[in-house]
């Protein structure tokens, strides 16, 4: 069969809601170190820096600005230390026991979409994988105990450096495409929901210039309310000065456009 495309997904806001569990972490693990909850604005406002891809490294951030601005006389936390504690709320025990003895906020995840999506995208010869910056257990028991693949093509937390640096992105398009890079091999597209995704699709094109990749912002369910119409705006338009090709409201609104992007 002959491929039209590729496309590789990220996960968390994308193909799971982590509203309340990875970002209700990162909240409760600021809190506990500095006695002040950040907000899904604040949340979004360093992920918009293009550089806080990691929630372990984001949370650390948070915690230290929060000390700096406001001069407080407070020591800040090794990462371990966040990372543990973040892991006790998200997983509920070590996240390398049996998926069935978790308890943390990960039960609170709801799906995006469905493995009949999938199956669309191979029924129009489109490939497609994963890039996320999730550990792997948790990545892994969305995708295969969630949603039922069989083994899908994954590179997660540790197997590449953290996006924006492109490496994990071209390292599984370039095993999944049927061509090397270059003018012969079909587009590869990338659907991701902060600044860093896109940038890393803009480093990709730079370094290969004559390969098509395609960068796809998807608007994150949190900013998806009633209330929040004018942040979904705001967003959507960083995302597209960041450099988004396209810009859409849900992962499932790739079926509509997949023509469009492999024509």
């Amino acid at each position: 069969m002959q491929t039209r495309g590729l496309i590789l997904f990220d996960i968390d806001g994308v193909i799971r809601d982590v509203t309340n569990s990875y970002r209700l972490s990162v909240q409760k693990t600021v809190f506990k170190y500095c006695n002040w909850e950040p907000s899904t604005d604040d949340i979004d406002e360093l992920k918009n820096e293009g550089k806080w891809n990691n929630d372990w490294d984001l949370t650390l951030e948070l915690i230290k600005r929060f000390i700096n601005k406001n001069k407080l006389s407070l020591k800040p936390p090794s990462k371990g230390h966040v990372v543990n504690n973040f892991e006790k709320l998200y997983f509920g025990c070590n996240p390398n026991e049996n998926y069935k003895k978790w308890s943390g906020f990960i039960k609170n995840e709801k799906l995006l979409v469905d493995k009949n999506f999938f199956n669309f995208l191979t029924l129009n010869k489109i490939k497609w994988g994963f890039v996320s910056g999730a550990e792997r257990p948790s990545a892994k028991y969305i995708l295969e105990n969630r949603l039922s693949l069989n083994n899908p093509p994954l590179i997660a937390m540790n197997d590449a450096p953290d996006k924006p640096n492109p490496k994990g992105f071209l390292n599984l398009a370039n095993k999944l495409s049927e061509e090397e890079f270059g003018n012969n091999c079909p587009a590869v597209a990338y659907v991701g929901d902060t600044i860093a995704d896109i940038q890393t699709i803009i480093n990709a094109k730079r370094l290969y210039p004559s390969q098509r990749f395609i960068s796809i912002g998807v608007i994150p369910p949190h900013l998806k309310t009633a209330e929040n119409i004018q942040k979904k705006s705001k967003y959507k338009s960083k995302l597209k000065a960041a450099g988004a090709d396209f810009i859409i409201s849900s992962v499932i609104d790739l079926k509509k456009i997949h023509k469009e992007l492999f024509k």
